[in-house]
């Protein structure tokens, strides 16, 4: 079994996958300031005699350098940064500090203390607005946002290292996420539990745009799969993969769907586009499953209920 240090282990995706490195029988340090992680989601992970916490910025010159020297993983999972298109337009210097400098810092405590795997939370966002779908890993990288933007650069700081000072990174780009522990109060949340927040208020969900746009939805639990298999699966090469179901659904669809959970449940009101708003969002499969092995599993309707009970 390995050890698997995982920064962001507060997070929403970040907490389920210290879960199911767990369950795996791996030891696992996690990392969290707790920016937008939340203690509570590593409860089932705290009970766990394998599993530690330390309270850090891994932001911080020096911290995860000290950190990984002390406990010497066999693989880093990289899952702290900004994860908000919105916040990186609001405030681009916090996104270049929080995603491509924090990556920096991995790629070189991997370097120095001699990490053999890293796995990063790159993301969809580094297409752009894609003509042409599904989107495949070959495809142009046209981002949009400096969200996007940062997450691509990572990429390449990461595999460059990775080349130079022989170490294996995988580039994990994540299409739309939902699932248990998803925060619906926070700009980076996803539409699926700010829909399910609002319906549950009573209120009417607001679609930004005609709601014809489509995204990819995959279930956290097939992504924290998704980072488990890169980070601890044998013989893998350094790339890039999506992480995405290969299934589209519109936004109108997904209102439709969630308001039979909600008796009386009122329609969705429509506004205007939200800036830098990608329309069609479909990803190809098909590298993750050669690569090492990855499938998502959960169909939209099972995760949608799995979060309703």
């Amino acid at each position: 079994m390995s050890s698997v240090l995982v920064t962001g282990a507060a997070g929403f995706i970040g907490s389920h996958t210290c879960d199911l490195l767990l369950a795996a029988g791996h030891t696992v340090v996690g990392i969290d300031n707790f920016r937008t992680g939340f203690r509570g989601n590593l409860g089932l992970a705290l009970s766990n005699r394998h599993f530690s916490l330390v309270e850090a910025d891994v932001c911080s010159s020096g911290t995860l350098g000290r950190i990984a020297a002390e406990t010497k993983p066999d693989a880093l999972i990289h899952l702290a940064g900004l994860v908000s298109v919105q916040e990186s337009l609001q405030d681009p210097e916090l996104n270049f500090a929080l995603n491509l400098r924090g990556t920096h810092l991995v790629a070189e405590a991997a370097r120095l203390t001699g990490i053999a795997r890293v796995v990063f939370a790159s993301s969809a966002a580094v297409y752009g607005d894609a003509q042409t779908c599904p989107i495949t890993e070959q495809m142009e990288t046209r981002p949009i946002s400096p969200y996007g933007a940062a997450k691509l650069a990572s990429e390449a700081l990461l595999l460059g290292h990775a080349a130079a000072f022989g170490f294996t990174a995988r580039c994990q780009r994540y299409f739309n996420v939902y699932g248990p522990r998803q925060d619906p109060r926070s700009l980076y949340s996803g539409v699926i539990s700010i829909f399910c927040d609002t319906l549950r208020a009573g209120l009417a969900p607001t679609i930004f745009g005609d709601g014809e746009q489509t995204r990819d939805f995959i279930f956290v639990q097939d992504v924290a799969r998704a980072n488990v298999l890169a980070a601890t699966a044998p013989e893998i090469a350094s790339g890039v993969a999506n992480i995405c179901s290969g299934r589209a659904t519109t936004l109108n669809q997904l209102a439709t769907g969630l308001r039979t959970y909600f008796a009386g449940s009122r329609a969705p009101v429509h506004g205007a586009p939200k800036a830098a708003d990608i329309r069609h969002s479909l990803g190809s499969p098909t590298v993750a499953a050669a690569a090492f092995g990855f499938t998502a599993e959960v169909p939209l309707s099972v995760g949608l209920a799995t979060l309703m009970h």
